[in-house]
C-alpha cells in the first residue's frame, strides 16, 4: 500500500482561502522564524504550471512581526533559480 503524503504547498493554498486561518500559518511562521508575525495581506497566487503533471504554485506573502517591521515571505515547493532575480 503507497504512503500518502500532503504537500505543503497544496496544505497552504488551501488553508489561505478562508483568511480565518490565517492563525494557523501565523503560528507556523512565528515558531519557525522566532518573531511574532501576523499577516497583513495575500500579494500574488502564482500557477507555475508548464505541463499537465506539474502541481507548482507560489503565493507571496506580507506580514508583520512583533516590531512592526514589513516582511515580504514566499511560499512555493520548488527551487527555482530566478528567486534572488525576483527579490529586486
Amino acid at each position: 500500500m503507497a504512503t500518502r503524503h500532503i504537500r505543503f504547498d497544496w496544505a497552504i493554498k488551501r488553508l489561505l482561502r478562508n483568511k480565518a486561518n490565517y492563525v494557523v500559518l501565523e503560528g507556523f511562521l512565528s515558531e519557525l522564524l522566532h518573531t511574532q508575525i501576523k499577516i497583513q495581506t495575500l500579494l500574488e497566487r502564482v500557477g507555475n504550471q508548464q505541463t499537465e503533471e506539474d502541481k507548482s504554485n507560489r503565493v507571496d506573502i506580507l506580514a508583520e512581526t512583533e516590531n512592526s517591521e514589513l516582511v515580504l515571505i514566499e511560499v512555493q515547493n520548488n527551487s527555482q533559480l530566478d528567486y534572488f532575480h525576483r527579490m529586486l
